[in-house]
Order: C-alpha cells, then sequence, then structure tokens
C-alpha cells in the first residue's frame, strides 16, 4: 500500500485532472472525481491479482494496443480542457452541484484511471514483487478496498486542498491560463504514451 501511495503521489494525468476539477468546477465534483479514481484502481488491483501483469508483458500486441487507447483517450481529455478554458465557471458553489454532474465527474475520473495501462504495470510489478507467491485467499478480498482507501484518499486530499478559497481564487483568476496548461499537459502524458508504445 506505502508502493502504491508513492505512486498515486507522482504527479500525471490523473492529479492533473482532479486538480482541475476540484478547482474549476466544485469540491463535491473533485470528490466524486476521486472516487472514481479509486475504484480505477480497485480495477487494476482486482485484474493484477489475475494475472493482468503477466498477460500484458507476454501479449506485446495487446499492451501497445492499450497504451494508443490509452494515449488517445488522454489527448482527447487534454483538448476538451483547452477549448473550454474560456467557458465561464458556472458552478462556484456546492450546494447547486447536480446529480448528474457529480456522475459524469466520477466517470471522467473512473476512465482517466483505467485508460493508463501502465498503471496495470505498476500494480502488477508491486503485487509481483511483494506479495507472496502463493497469495492467501483473505488478500483478494481485504486488498482491494485499502487500494481504493489509498487512491480515492490521496485525491481527495487534493481535492480538499486546491478547492479552499485561496488556491481556488487563484485559479479563477487566470482559468484560461490554467485550463490551457492542463490540456498541454493531458495531451502531452497522452502522446507520450503513444509514442512509447509506437517505439517498442
Amino acid at each position: 500500500l506505502g508502493a502504491l501511495l508513492s505512486g498515486a503521489v507522482s504527479p500525471g494525468p490523473s492529479f492533473v485532472l482532479v486538480a482541475n476539477v476540484a478547482m474549476g468546477v466544485s469540491r463535491s465534483d473533485g470528490i466524486a472525481t476521486a472516487v472514481g479514481m479509486g475504484v480505477g484502481g480497485v480495477v487494476f488491483a482486482a485484474l493484477s491479482l489475475m494475472g493482468l501483469h503477466a498477460i500484458l508483458t507476454n501479449i506485446p500486441a495487446l499492451y501497445f494496443l492499450l497504451k494508443v487507447a490509452g494515449g488517445l483517450y488522454l489527448v482527447y481529455m487534454g483538448i476538451r480542457i483547452w477549448r473550454g478554458a474560456n467557458e465561464p465557471v458556472t458552478m462556484d458553489n456546492d450546494s447547486v452541484t447536480s446529480q448528474g454532474s457529480l456522475k459524469k465527474s466520477f466517470l471522467i475520473g473512473f476512465f482517466t484511471q483505467v485508460s493508463n495501462p501502465k498503471t496495470a504495470i505498476v500494480y502488477g510489478s508491486i503485487f509481483a514483487a511483494l506479495l507472496p507467491s502463493k497469495i492467501p485467499v483473505v488478500i483478494y478480498y481485504i486488498l482491494p478496498p485499502f487500494v481504493f482507501l489509498v487512491e480515492a484518499g490521496w485525491y481527495m486530499v487534493v481535492t480538499l486542498v486546491l478547492s479552499s478559497e485561496s488556491p481556488r481564487a487563484a485559479y479563477l483568476r487566470s482559468k484560461s491560463l490554467f485550463d490551457r496548461l492542463a490540456g498541454c499537459i493531458m495531451v502531452g502524458l497522452g502522446g507520450k504514451l503513444i509514442t512509447g508504445a509506437s517505439s517498442q
């Protein structure tokens, strides 16, 4: 769990997305996005326990396709953030956040998390290195919920910090700049994922 937490706190598309939602939409939406990230982490944990790491490392074509698909999704998200840079913030108060918006924020968080196959490799590698060769059955039940707490917990901390008054006010003063920077980072990370796949 400590190894997974160290990976979660390292900057990447997930951090960029949660920060953007927390500052630009609402705290509630940021928390919904964090929960989506946590559920995505549980998916990777479950798949890694079932041997996804071995499958991806032994079937390069599958890993290539997943990297390209994940990269394209990140590029798409980056372009969406960039294009919305000049749009005004319409939800400054958490109380006006709609259920539909929360669902959308959750799904964006979830799909951003699961769009990166490198995360699957990280999970698989950590599990392969740190879990015993014969995994006790109880691990299959207790590890995924703890993974959720690590992933969602970290991004909730990010949300609570960045949606507080000072960071949010700074974001609103320079929304266009922040959004374009976030969009560029997302596109860059997606492009890196795609070019990394094509170079293998």
